[in-house]
């Protein structure tokens, strides 16, 4: 009984995850983002990033939307935003939309993500 609400619970938090990060994703526009012209990382980088980092940004993004969701009856009306943007967007970032091998670029990508929220009507 209690490795089934684990799961249940596992599985929630990933559905949760994975709602917030589907339109997020796709949201900053492809052709604005040249840091795909510009790096090519050498193959050594994308494979320790595939083995290493991508899986520490799995489990951060879980850990983050557990902990988000902790958090969330006390930063509603204040600052919901900021935590999930720290908590849940930053590490699924890193682990899903990112480029393989690339550097971080989740402060330009929501710096654009914003300014652009920002300057629709």
């Amino acid at each position: 009984m209690k490795l089934r609400r684990t799961t249940t619970a596992l599985l929630a938090a990933t559905a949760m995850t994975a709602s917030l990060l589907g339109g997020q994703a796709y949201a900053a526009d492809a052709t604005s983002d040249t840091r795909y012209d510009t790096e090519t990382p050498p193959a050594y980088k994308m494979i320790g990033d595939l083995v290493i980092a991508r899986p520490f940004a799995i489990g951060a993004t879980a850990i983050g939307a557990a902990a988000w969701l902790v958090s969330l009856p006390f930063t509603i009306g204040r600052n919901t935003s900021e935590a999930t943007d720290a908590l849940v967007l930053a590490p699924g970032y890193e682990a899903f939309v990112r480029c393989l091998g690339c550097t971080s670029g989740y402060e330009d990508w929501a710096k654009s993500r914003k300014h652009n929220n920002h300057t629709q009507p």
